[in-house]
C-alpha cells in the first residue's frame, strides 16, 4: 500500500474505508515490516517529546542559544492566565506553546522535527492546545499525527520542506499543513476535508521567505511558528465548517514548489535578505559574532 499524490490518498481512503491516518499507519506497517503496536508506541514516544518541549519551556525558560529568544511561552502563559486574550484563550495557547517548542530546539534541547527543527512548534502548539481544550486521549492525537505524517509525506516526496530550498513556506508552510489535516480529522472531517484544510493552510502562507537573523532559527522563527498553528487551526475550522478550497491539494503542492524555485536564494535560509538585511538584523548578527 502506497500512494504518490492527495488524489491517490483519498481514494485508498474510500477504498479501505478509512481515515487519512489509518492509512498511513497501514502504509507504514506494511512497508517496514513493522507492527502496528510498535509504530504506535513510537508514535507515542513522538508526542510525548512534543508535550515534554512545550512544559519544559513554560517551567523552566531558558534563553536560546544566540540569546535572541527565550521565555516567551511563559510570557504568554502569564496574559492568557491575568486578562483576556484578545486571540482567545485556545488560540494563545497554541501561539504560545508552538513558541515554547522554538525555544527549546534554540536552547539545544530535545524536540521532534516535524518536518523539520525550524517548523518544530506547529504541530506540538495546535495540538496540545486543542487536546487541552476538547479533553482528547493521547491515542487520538497518536492517529492524528499518522494523518499529519502523510500530508508531510506527499509535500516531501513532491516538492519541499526546506526553507533553504523553498523558503519557510517550506517550512512552517508544510507544518501548518500537516497540523490543519490532522486537526480536521481529529474533529471528524472526511478524508477530502482534510486535503482541502491542508491545502489552505500551504496557500495562506505561499511565498513566505526565510531570512532568519544571524543565520539561527531563532527570529524571526518563532513567531512563525506561533503563525503556522493559528493559521492550521483557522484551516481546519474552515474545512469543518464545510468551506472547500477551491484550489486541490496536490496543485497546491506543485504551486509551493514552483514558488519555492522562484524565491531569490537571499530569501532562502542565507540570512543575506529580509529581516535578516535590516539594519537591526546586521547589528544583531555583528554583535553575536562578537560574542562567539
Amino acid at each position: 500500500m502506497d500512494f504518490r499524490s492527495g488524489e491517490e490518498l483519498l481514494k485508498l481512503c474510500e477504498e479501505e474505508r478509512c481515515t487519512i491516518g489509518e492509512v498511513m499507519l497501514r502504509r507504514e506497517t506494511r512497508i517496514s515490516g513493522t507492527g502496528r503496536d510498535v509504530l504506535l508506541s513510537a508514535m507515542e514516544r513522538s508526542y510525548s517529546v512534543m508535550k515534554d518541549a512545550v512544559k519544559k519551556a513554560l517551567d523552566s525558560p531558558a534563553p536560546s542559544m544566540g540569546g535572541l529568544i527565550g521565555g516567551e511561552a511563559a510570557k504568554m502563559r502569564a496574559r492568557r492566565e491575568s486578562g483576556r486574550p484578545v486571540c482567545g484563550t485556545l488560540m494563545s495557547k497554541a501561539a504560545g506553546y508552538a513558541m515554547g517548542v522554538t525555544e527549546v530546539n534554540a536552547s539545544m534541547g530535545l524536540i521532534v522535527a516535524a518536518p523539520t527543527a525550524g517548523s518544530s512548534g506547529v504541530i506540538p502548539g495546535a495540538f496540545m492546545a486543542v487536546q487541552e481544550e476538547f479533553s482528547l486521549s493521547d491515542s487520538a492525537m497518536v492517529m492524528a499525527l499518522f494523518n499529519a505524517a502523510a500530508v508531510g509525506y506527499l509535500i516531501m516526496r513532491n516538492a519541499t520542506v526546506s526553507g533553504a530550498q523553498g523558503g519557510c513556506q517550506a517550512e512552517v508552510g508544510s507544518a501548518s499543513a500537516m497540523a490543519a489535516s490532522a486537526l480536521a480529522e481529529l474533529m471528524g472531517a472526511e478524508p477530502a476535508a482534510c486535503l482541502s484544510a491542508a491545502s489552505s493552510a500551504l496557500a495562506n502562507l505561499l511565498g513566505l521567505i526565510c531570512d532568519p537573523i544571524a543565520g539561527l532559527v531563532e527570529a524571526p522563527c518563532q513567531k512563525r511558528n506561533a503563525l503556522g498553528a493559528s493559521n492550521a487551526m483557522i484551516c481546519a475550522e474552515m474545512a469543518l465548517s464545510g468551506i472547500t478550497e477551491i484550489v486541490p491539494f496536490d496543485e497546491m503542492v506543485d504551486t509551493m514548489n514552483q514558488v519555492g524555485q522562484r524565491i531569490p536564494v537571499e530569501l532562502r535560509e542565507t540570512a543575506l535578505g529580509g529581516i535578516a538585511a535590516s539594519p537591526t538584523g546586521c547589528r544583531l548578527c555583528a554583535t553575536l559574532k562578537k560574542s562567539s
